[in-house]
């Protein structure tokens, strides 16, 4: 069935075998200004597809009398045809959604279909394509290098922002997974609505539901008024988890359900509240391997896994150093009114043989400090006060008795826990001032969670 068209109206073809769901697909669409193609089956799908390339949206059931919807996504990513598709699934059949989603499904909805999530997801299908592609905005959403990893990460962000297919962002700390995530939504149909982005590790586990669903009044000792939660500030727009991995297990399985029924209640309350957010999640841990160690769940690793986007560490990339170090002198310069510094050629040496184990964050922090410190506006290797290269330690002899011992071992003799105490306290000392006392960078950069960090700097008396 086709309803007479105008050519100022977007079209959306529904396909569906049951002529009750297609009739209620139809007039819902129809009601939204939208002109509709309404067919039953896979053949008359791709026919529809062929006459009219200019479709701006396919709405396809998975199950269809000659074959799957399945087919029909493969069919329009393969013939790179600019046409959003979505599929309508079981209740329930996560399995078969995800596979539509790593297909190059936009978004999927279950059946029995509800008129505001069709409403939503209709809405932000047709905002596809409507966007300028964007790399180069705030300092906060900037990918800067030209590196080929960086390169391929660009257009992998580009594919990634006009699907709704959770994606999950590795990479080492400081590397720039939240600039990532930040692109992918600034590039999708969800740039005007809320990012809203959450580190994991850094709520205590106590009002992590409390932070994530919200409470009511009186709820629990404290709640002296309504809250809304993370996901509600985030509906509409999209909702970064960074550090999932430090979720605790009990409300891993909250989340899963949240993200599962696109539906979150509040602390207290009996009332579900229907959310349309879109879940990227990070963290610089193995995700895999945390899961074989069943300290994260399964269920949940494969539904916010659906697709995976590395992040190159700036070691990997270090012929960017040099476009980035500048990038950051000219915006100090801005910030701070002045003529930007300049980069000696040796600095800019030193700065290109150091590894960073901080990546882009400590460059930044190295390449601030320095501007500071720099006299004549120009900086040298001494200013960039980079950490000196952990060296081995060679053993040394006894050569009354032949036998061989560290300086470490002989440091340590008689009182272990003392002098290991010493050498953990100096590292996050370290940290700490590297990330100018930024607790959650510097358990970031250290690779503890915020919990372990906070625990350490009460045991060494770091926290005053």
């Amino acid at each position: 069935m086709q309803k007479t068209t105008n050519n100022m109206q977007q079209t959306v073809l529904i396909i569906d075998d049951e002529p009750d769901i297609r009739e209620l697909l139809d007039i819902t669409i129809s009601r939204m200004g939208l002109n509709t193609i309404a067919v039953g089956n896979v053949s008359d799908a791709i026919q529809a597809l062929e006459a009219h390339p200019d479709i701006n949206l396919c709405l396809t059931d998975i199950k269809l009398p000659d074959g799957s919807g399945l087919e029909i996504v493969r069919y329009i990513q393969a013939a790179s045809i600019c046409t959003a598709v979505a599929v309508l699934t079981a209740y329930g059949s996560t399995e078969i959604a995800v596979e539509a989603l790593k297909a190059g499904a936009f978004d999927f909805i279950n059946k029995p279909v509800s008129v505001e999530q069709l409403r939503n997801l209709v809405k932000s299908a047709l905002k596809l394509g409507r966007r300028d592609t964007q790399f180069d905005g705030s300092s906060n959403t900037r990918l800067l290098g030209e590196t080929a990893s960086i390169v391929t990460l660009r257009e992998q962000i580009i594919k990634l922002s006009r699907s709704q297919a959770p994606v999950y962002i590795s990479g080492e700390s400081g590397s720039g997974k939240e600039v990532v995530a930040r692109l992918i939504h600034a590039n999708g149909p969800r740039s005007d609505a809320p990012f809203v982005p959450v580190n994991c590790g850094a709520i205590p586990s106590e009002l992590v539901e409390s932070e994530f669903f919200g409470h009511t009044k009186g709820s629990f000792t404290g709640a002296y008024d309504h809250k809304e939660g993370l996901f509600e500030a985030a509906n509409g727009g999209t909702l970064f988890l960074d550090e999932v991995a430090d979720l605790p297990l009990n409300m891993q399985v909250k989340l899963l359900r949240a993200i599962q029924e696109k539906a979150v209640r509040r602390i207290g309350s009996n009332q579900e509240i229907a959310v349309d957010v879109r879940i990227l999640s990070a963290t610089h841990r193995d995700l895999a391997q945390a899961v074989a160690a069943e300290h994260f769940r399964s269920d949940l690793f494969y539904r916010i896994n659906v697709i995976e986007v590395h992040v190159p560490s700036l070691r990997d990339r270090s012929s960017d150093i040099p476009l980035l170090a500048n990038f950051m002198l000219d915006k100090i310069g801005r910030e701070w009114e002045l003529s930007p510094p300049k980069l000696s050629d040796m600095a800019l040496t030193a700065l290109c043989e150091y590894h960073f184990p901080g990546n882009v964050r400590e460059l930044e922090n190295i390449i601030e400090r320095a501007a500071t410190l720099c006299e004549n506006n120009t900086i040298m290797p001494d200013d960039l006060s980079l950490p000196s290269s952990p060296q081995k330690t060679k053993p040394k002899e006894s050569t009354e008795e032949g036998i061989t011992s560290s300086s470490h071992m002989d440091a340590a003799k008689g009182d272990m826990e003392s002098y290991l105490a010493t050498i953990e306290t100096q590292i996050i000392s370290e940290a700490l001032e590297a990330n100018r006392w930024n607790k959650t960078e510097s358990a970031k950069m250290l690779g503890v969670t915020f919990r372990q960090f906070r625990y350490k700097l009460k045991k060494y008396k770091l926290d005053d």
